[in-house]
């Protein structure tokens, strides 16, 4: 094992796998479940900036599909990070607002995907390099 690896590995070896109903890990996977899909970060951008209706945040969420950013706002309301309001007009209309624990992971979230923004053709290239070097590996895409 190099130095490094040996090096991180003692930060963190205070916290074991999960496997206990006691331990504290074993709390906040579905938390990180839900905030590391592929949409919900993504409609917690969006709503920081204030309340969007659904087409709005369809049309500023690139490559979303109904059904997914359904399910996304859905999952976000009923973690408690997103409320979901109906005002009584004909036709119906509906929009989605950050609650204040919702409002409360914007400034994190801001600086992933801050750094996602800053990263990104670093990363390419280092994926792009390793597939070069490894073809025929199982983990691309």
């Amino acid at each position: 094992m190099s130095v490094t690896h040996t090096a991180v590995t003692t930060l963190v070896a205070d916290l074991e796998p999960c496997g206990h109903e006691d331990h504290p890990d074993c709390g906040i996977r579905d938390v990180l479940a839900r905030l590391g899909d592929k949409w919900s970060v993504l409609v917690i951008v969006e709503l920081a900036s204030g309340p969007r209706r659904f087409r709005e945040l369809q049309r500023a969420i690139h490559g979303i599909s109904q059904r997914m950013l359904t399910l996304s706002v859905r999952r976000l309301e009923r973690d408690g990070l997103v409320v979901r309001t109906v005002y009584p007009t004909v036709p119906a209309q509906v929009d989605y607002r950050l609650t204040e624990l919702g409002a409360s992971l914007t400034h994190l979230v801001r600086q992933l995907t801050d750094w996602s923004a800053a990263h990104k053709e670093v990363i390419a290239q280092a994926r792009d390099d390793y597939d070069r070097t490894h073809p025929g590996n199982e983990i691309s895409g």
